[in-house]
């Protein structure tokens, strides 16, 4: 494979990395993929992206290296790789689109900047429907120059959203992970109790979506995933629990517990305990249902 510095490496082509890799190679990019899953490496290929056989060989020569990856301690196992270290030339720009830990990360950038490697972190929200059409929320932390360096790639993806400094977007994206995993939370508990009363659940979430109770959860996650059943929004509950904890830990870190955050927290860990390893998240509410008392009289 020929090295060419306009090129991009994409590393982590799962749910969310395979059609984001797909729009760049969409947009004109070149990209190279990799991922430890040859599957993934091949629905990559007959999209039309290359590919490579390792994350060394996909980041050699690379202007730009962005990682899709479930957490912190698999992008550093990436990164400190010697031999992806010995593949990384000097002002590759590294962008970490992974639901990260914010220390971790500005650790990583830390270490990273010491041999003239750039890094920016680039969360995102919106699930897989929004990464097939390219409207994902983009949450940017880093240098300025860094960020607009990445600027063009990102915009293919989404609406980027700049959150300050290195580190800062994946803060964010954890905070918004505790607030909808809470809402979610919340929402199900209440449209349950209305069933049991005898409500509606789509009459319900019409009300509340025309009132001060609406929420991502009523909009979108309940209608699309829950009422017909289906709890496939392609975002797994661990990965939803793995970000409430940063989240929450975070907090703590700042001196202002999540008082609330943690109890959501315990209740959808006992829910990862109970559910299978690759439960959708928006199972939930589902969780939620069969564990709950029979309704009184029965």
């Amino acid at each position: 494979m020929s090295e060419a510095r306009d090129a991009v490496a994409f590393v982590g082509l799962g749910k969310m990395g395979l059609p984001m890799a797909k729009r760049l190679v969409e947009g004109g990019i070149r990209t190279v993929g990799y991922d430890v899953g040859p599957a993934a490496r091949d629905s990559f290929a007959a999209a039309g992206g290359e590919v490579a056989d390792s994350a060394a060989v996909a980041v050699a020569g690379a202007a730009t290296v962005i990682l899709m990856l479930p957490d912190s301690g698999i992008v550093e196992s990436v990164l400190d790789d010697p031999e992806v270290v010995a593949a990384l030339a000097p002002g590759t720009t590294v962008v970490d689109m992974s639901s990260s830990e914010p220390a971790r990360t500005r650790a990583l950038a830390e270490r990273l900047a010491a041999r003239g490697i750039p890094m920016i972190d680039a969360p995102v929200s919106g699930g897989v429907a929004r990464a097939v059409t390219g409207k994902l929320a983009v949450m940017v932390g880093g240098d300025d120059a860094d960020v607009e360096r990445a600027e063009p790639l990102l915009t293919l993806l989404g609406t980027i959203y700049r959150s300050g400094g290195v580190g800062s977007g994946h803060a964010v994206k954890a905070l918004n992970n505790l607030m909808s995993a809470t809402h979610l939370l919340v929402t199900s508990e209440a449209i349950l109790a209305g069933r049991r009363f005898g409500l509606d659940p789509a009459q319900v979430l019409e009300i509340v979506n025309a009132s001060s109770g609406r929420s991502g959860s009523t909009e979108n996650k309940w209608p699309r995933f829950v009422l017909p059943g289906t709890y496939d929004s392609g975002f797994g509950l661990r990965l939803m629990l793995k970000d409430m904890r940063i989240a929450v830990a975070l907090a703590d870190q700042v001196g202002l517990p999540s008082r609330l955050g943690a109890d959501a927290v315990e209740l959808w860990a006992k829910a990862a305990e109970e559910l299978p390893a690759d439960a959708d998240h928006t199972e939930i509410a589902r969780w939620l249902d069969e564990r709950a008392a029979p309704p009184a009289g029965d």
